[in-house]
């Protein structure tokens, strides 16, 4: 009895977060491609995406989708290389695979696949979907915590701001370090101590001291306790926002800079 060839679209998908070996178009496909060719399936297109799959709103899947609703036997499966290629989303993923089924299209994993026609497939199913999202929040949720443990040691994270650059100390840990436009900061701030220049001259003055800086920025600037050696560590969950008492040498006094403050 001859069997029929089975025909399929390929879908391989990034995020733009997800470029990493192992994640590449390119590598997807190449592997879906060796995959259809020892298992003698007929590739009729490939749909790359480059698109979060949070949704189904993708602009690759939607149009191999219409083209799947109006051309009905033209594929009979489309591959990919996991389950969290195809969605990251349990709900919608039933829901597209139930809207496929309509269009005699089955969607497969070619690295973990699944009889769908067995009840506890969807287990299976809910752990493929979720498992990717769980790991990303848990690093998310640990590169948070690491950052208010390094801030709450009186660390600066992130682009040093004007007057300082970014350093390393002795254990190679981040450290700001006072640049050669520190001293037109701190003259930034005794001027406006004195409460003789309004804010918007005093930032013209800078600017021809050789400080290009914009009002908003200027603003910012004067009002941030990094310049008096704080760090200040924003509010999360039942803790407040506070400040605490950095590791960098500080460019003004913390008297200066509630002076500043007070006169504002």
């Amino acid at each position: 009895m001859m069997i029929t060839q089975r025909k399929a679209f390929l879908y391989p998908r990034v995020s733009t977060d997800e470029q990493a070996d192992g994640y590449s178009l390119s590598h997807q496909e190449d592997v879906l491609m060796r995959y259809c060719e020892k298992e003698n399936i007929q590739v009729i297109g490939v749909y790359r995406e480059d698109h979060s799959a949070k949704t189904f709103d993708r602009p690759e899947f939607q149009k191999m989708l219409n083209v799947v609703s109006k051309n009905k036997g033209i594929v009979d499966l489309i591959l990919f290389s996991k389950w969290d290629r195809f969605s990251r989303n349990v709900a919608a993923a039933y829901e597209m695979i139930g809207r496929l089924r309509k269009y005699a299209v089955e969607p497969q994993s070619i690295e973990q696949p699944l009889d769908m026609e067995i009840p506890e497939s969807k287990i299976m199913l809910a752990i493929y979907l979720t498992t990717p999202e769980v790991e990303n929040d848990r690093r998310a949720l640990n590169t948070l915590h690491g950052m208010r443990k390094a801030k709450k040691e009186g660390r600066y994270l992130g682009i040093a701001p004007l007057g300082y650059k970014n350093g390393r100390d002795a254990h190679n840990k981040p450290l700001l370090i006072p640049n050669e436009k520190a001293d037109i900061v701190k003259w930034a701030f005794e001027e406006l101590s004195r409460g003789v220049w309004d804010i918007d001259t005093l930032r013209r003055m800078v600017n021809q001291k050789g400080i290009k800086i914009g009002r908003s920025q200027f603003w910012s600037l004067v009002r941030n306790p990094v310049y008096c050696g704080k760090i200040f560590i924003a509010a999360y969950k039942n803790e407040a926002a506070h400040c605490v008492k950095g590791i960098h040498q500080p460019i003004v006094s913390e008297q200066l800079f509630d002076d500043v403050q007070d006169v504002f």
